[in-house]
């Protein structure tokens, strides 16, 4: 970490950002055709949005900027990874860390750990299903692709909401708050499949507007003060490898943990590599290609990183 870090982060301490984050989703909210439309055209420009991509191309009848923000993509934009006994990538980004869990330490940045039972809201029990286990922390810049998808076959068991800070997740943050995706408010999604169990955690940050699920809708706003429990384990609500199961408004970041000896790919992925949701991430069998993480060219790769510094606004 930097003094430069420290400036750019100092600030988020004394902000408030709740107040922010709210204010921020309603003005995504706004059906004023001069100002949703022109919001729309400076971010396209900002962010270099790619939007011959989105399923409907005609950014002036989106009812707001929110509704562009989180478009659905053309099916050929994004396609599903068909690898048997292999995970896709549940959303666009960086992988930011990936890692194999020491015990129950996850390692955030040079001299930051945090714990599983952080991460998870404090159910112990829950955490040492992912002692040893694995890793993947996916971090979504303003210009990705904003809707999160289910990474493989699985059932929905539970999701509990975490209240917490609203810090930003880009790297300078990362590298100065400590416990940074154990201490922002945070989404803990449980999934199971015939491998075992899996976490999904959907971390909020300052400005995101709002995250929802596609089984309960609206989470936040309105920020709440204590956890809250959902449990679906009889409920029978499954999902196929690459189905969407909920969004972000505005930018944020995706945590992925798997139990130990069950998906070690997933904490062996080179930081900073690219993802594209559907893309092939990690596969059961180990016996991938190690260089099939991402379909980016090595050119591309290095273009792509650098687009993530200079937008790595959140």
């Amino acid at each position: 970490m930097s003094f430069i870090d420290y400036l750019k982060v100092s600030p988020q301490y004394i902000l408030p950002k709740q107040l922010l984050s709210t204010a921020m989703h309603w003005f995504m909210q706004i059906e004023q055709p001069w100002v949703k439309n022109t919001t729309t055209k400076l971010m396209i420009k900002a962010f270099k949005i790619e939007v011959s991509e989105a399923e409907n191309e005609d950014i002036e009848s989106y009812p707001h900027f929110n509704a562009f923000f989180t478009r659905a993509l053309k099916p050929e934009a994004r396609p599903i990874d068909a690898t048997k006994g292999a995970w896709c990538s549940p959303a666009d980004g960086l992988v930011s860390q990936s890692q194999p869990i020491d015990g129950n330490k996850m390692i955030q940045a040079k001299c930051h750990e945090y714990t599983t039972e952080a991460l998870v809201g404090g159910d112990i029990q829950y955490a040492d299903t992912f002692k040893n286990g694995d890793s993947a922390v996916i971090y979504l810049s303003p210009k990705d692709y904003h809707r999160i998808h289910c990474p493989t076959d699985a059932q929905l068991i539970s999701m509990t909401y975490v209240p917490g800070d609203l810090f930003a997740v880009n790297p300078s943050t990362v590298r100065v708050v400590e416990g940074l995706f154990a201490r922002n408010e945070r989404l803990v999604i449980h999934f199971k499949n015939d491998q075992g169990p899996f976490c999904l955690i959907m971390v909020g940050a300052i400005f995101v507007g709002s995250m929802e699920t596609v089984w309960e809708g609206k989470i936040t706003p309105k920020y709440q003060p204590v956890i809250k429990h959902w449990d679906y384990s009889d409920k029978g609500l499954t999902f196929t490898k690459g189905q969407e199961i909920g969004r972000f408004n505005m930018g944020s970041t995706v945590v992925l943990l798997t139990p130990k000896n069950t998906l070690s790919e997933l904490g062996q992925i080179s930081k900073n590599t690219p993802v594209r949701m559907g893309e092939l991430l990690a596969s059961y069998n180990n016996s991938g290609d190690e260089n099939n993480h991402s379909e980016y060219t090595e050119e591309e790769e290095y273009k792509h990183e650098d687009d993530y510094r200079n937008n790595q606004t959140f």
